[in-house]
């Protein structure tokens, strides 16, 4: 297999990938079915907003917030049985139950968990140490302006994260489990283990002082760009949301068994942050994984980075075995 140049690497040299969007399929059926899986995205995406900017104080918290985001991923969840990108990517029963048990798993332990040693912790600590106040001046900023920021600032942070994962090997470890998905479902971005998914959740926005209905917007957006990274539905994507966001299309290239192709768009939300950095590649895969696509049990899955890690120290620490004489 010769793969593709895109800058100084060839993407496609181990598995297929599609580079380039002229070459990406496009949705089948009539003009109704083209206009909605073309403008579904942007429509919720200002959906969204405008309803989190107008909504009266008595609906806009958090708990309006969860409940939206647990309609919305069901909504999409509809859409994959609808107009599937793959049909090779269609949930099975296996599948739904590993995933809902990843989701649980988020909503239960490891918000707990954040709450007692997550960023917003560290954050708080930090200022106490160095008597530091928060940016006070970012709260007279427009409401608009301060929920990208939080949205941006939290992205920004996650690339630098999520690069580091795969170029030094102790946060590889945790975070090679979630390249062992075989396929793009919607509650795929929940599957991992335990560590990696609170390392990739750390961010530095609670440094700065943004007013309450900021960060129910910077959700909004977060929400209506990047639930689409792990979807199995095809859509018509504008050229300028492809441009400015991650898609499914990008991250299932992250997500491919090509190990150059998964060594591109690291950015959560915002793919231009990998067109600045040059990690950036347009296109799409359909053979998602690691080791020809095995998939891993939720025991493996838990216990990988650990029993990887004793292997590796037992064979860089291991003592040279005693030589054997040769027989006279």
């Amino acid at each position: 297999m010769d793969g593709i140049r895109v800058g100084k690497r060839i993407i496609g040299a181990d598995s297929p990938v599609i580079v380039g969007w002229e070459n990406i399929g496009r949705v089948e059926g009539g003009p109704v079915k083209q206009f909605i899986f073309t403008w579904f995205q942007p429509t919720v995406l200002f959906a969204a907003i405008l309803f989190w900017y107008y909504a009266p104080n008595s609906i806009a918290k958090a708990s309006t917030a969860i409940g939206i985001g647990i309609g919305f991923k069901l909504l999409l969840l509809s859409l994959e049985w609808v107009n599937p990108r793959y049909d090779s990517w269609r949930l099975t029963w296996k599948e739904l139950v590993t995933d809902l048990f990843y989701v649980g798993l988020g909503y239960t332990v490891l918000r707990i968990v954040d709450s007692y040693i997550g960023s917003s912790v560290m954050v708080e600590a930090i200022q106490h140490l160095f008597h530091w106040d928060k940016f006070a001046w970012f709260t007279s900023l427009p409401l608009l302006v301060q929920a990208f920021l939080i949205s941006f600032i939290f992205d920004f942070g996650q690339y630098w994260m999520h690069r580091g994962m795969h170029n030094w090997y102790p946060l590889w470890l945790p975070h090679s489990v979630h390249h062992y998905i075989t396929q793009m479902n919607i509650n795929k971005g929940a599957v991992g283990n335990p560590v990696e998914l609170f390392l990739i959740g750390l961010g530095i926005g609670g440094f700065f002082d943004f007013v309450p209905r900021a960060f129910l917007l910077a959700g909004a957006i977060g929400m209506s760009v990047g639930s689409y990274m792990h979807i199995n539905v095809r859509f018509n994507t504008p050229r300028w949301w492809r441009f400015l966001f991650n898609t499914t299309e990008h991250h299932s290239v992250h997500h491919s068994r090509d190990y150059e192709a998964s060594r591109s768009n690291f950015a959560g939300t915002y793919i231009f942050i990998d067109r600045i950095f040059g990690t950036c590649v347009d296109g799409e895969a359909e053979l998602l994984g690691m080791e020809g696509g095995r998939r891993m049990s939720i025991r493996e899955q838990m216990t990988y980075p650990f029993t990887e890690a004793w292997k590796t120290l037992k064979e860089k620490f291991a003592r040279p075995g005693a030589m054997v004489m040769p027989a006279e």
